[in-house]
């Protein structure tokens, strides 16, 4: 598959309502959209680096940088027999996952569509739905929480997820515990408190958490095995997992005992294919997060998600959980049983719009061999 053309292009596009974390409240969402035309297909892909280097150190200019100066002239003229063989072109590239994962996600749509096939196909995945569940960004108030939450419950999403950080954490477990009894519920602290808060960590163990996502530094492993052995609920590593060697450290070091997988976090689907596939053979179950992406991203993500091995609900919400319009024809929506209908046409068997996307770019740059 010869690689004819690479487009780049930096997209803006608004939140329905603002989402709160404990790095700080996002209005929008600003990701660069990766297009690769290759002998009459057209393989698409999403870089998360985001507007601002608070969850990770890359950032839309950083990872546009690296896209058009390397990445993309590494790969661009050449006849690719594989997606492996496009990685070992750019693998002196130390770092930049987000930038790595956007290219290599438009080169895998590619070649699921010359060959006619899905992308879950392509990627080993074993089923038609996956089960769904909702990020909800920290509330002002109990009672605002517990409304969102009946919301989100009354349109099927099967777990909840509720951003913490100090001051805006055990109160809210508490509460939600309180009213929804059964309620699958996790929490994630996006590396907000330190070891010396495990006192609170402590008394979430009473609470029935499905798992307790990155508490403590962005970067940690060591600190993490130190929290885990005090604790029943497991802990899940997001943002210090880059790779399947952190994992492994990760698990032999019983730092955690569930991985949040994010293809743009990792470099792309090979690796987390990796990761997916070791932690299967080590009995460590793995789930899919989000970055806010658009459905270009999300219909990647939801074919990942259909590996075996994703076994607790992702963070692959509906279209219109985060925009009022999606860039993508169909949108993706819930189903009433709490699942997503995983693609079936060739790639990421989701047509871009266009119109949609043209509307929500701010600028673009096309390479051509």
């Amino acid at each position: 598959m010869r690689i004819e053309r690479i487009e780049l292009r930096h997209i803006k596009m608004i939140l329905v309502s603002p989402f709160v974390t404990s790095m700080g409240t996002e209005y929008d969402e600003e990701h660069i959209i990766v297009k690769v035309d290759a002998e009459g297909v057209t393989g698409w892909g999403e870089s998360v680096a985001e507007g601002t280097p608070f969850y990770s150190y890359e950032t839309v200019p950083t990872a546009w940088h690296i896209l058009n100066d390397f990445l993309i002239p590494s790969v661009l003229g050449k006849d690719l027999q594989s997606v492996d063989e496009a990685i070992a072109s750019y693998a002196k590239v130390r770092g930049h996952m987000m930038a790595k994962a956007g290219l290599e996600a438009a080169i895998w749509d590619a070649f699921a569509k010359t060959k006619g096939i899905s992308l879950s196909t392509m990627l080993g995945g074993t089923r038609k739905k996956i089960d769904v569940g909702v990020s909800i960004g920290i509330q002002d108030s109990v009672a605002g929480l517990i409304k969102k939450v009946e919301g989100y419950l009354a349109e099927g999403y099967k777990r909840i997820k509720i951003k913490i950080a100090p001051g805006f954490d055990l109160q809210f477990v508490e509460a939600l515990r309180k009213q929804f009894p059964g309620l699958l519920l996790q929490v994630d602290a996006n590396s907000a408190y330190r070891l010396e808060d495990i006192g609170i960590f402590k008394k979430m163990d009473d609470y029935g958490l499905l798992l307790i996502e990155q508490p403590l530094g962005y970067e940690d492993i060591f600190d993490h095995s130190k929290l885990q052995r005090e604790l029943k609920t497991p802990i899940c590593l997001d943002e210090s997992i880059h790779s399947l060697d952190d994992t492994r450290a990760a698990i032999e070091l019983d730092s955690c005992r569930v991985i949040n997988i994010k293809p743009g976090r990792v470099g792309g689907y090979t690796e987390s294919k990796l990761i997916h596939d070791y932690c299967a053979g080590m009995n460590i179950p793995v789930w899919h997060g989000g970055m806010l992406e658009s459905g270009i991203g999300r219909a990647g993500n939801v074919a990942l998600a259909s590996l075996p091995n994703f076994t607790l609900p992702g963070d692959l919400s509906a279209s219109k959980r985060y925009y009022k319009e999606d860039i993508v024809d169909p949108e993706f929506v819930v189903n009433p049983d709490g699942t997503m209908d995983v693609p079936t046409k060739p790639g990421i068997g989701v047509e871009v719009n266009m119109r949609k996307l043209d509307d929500v770019t701010l600028r673009s740059v096309a390479q051509k061999a």
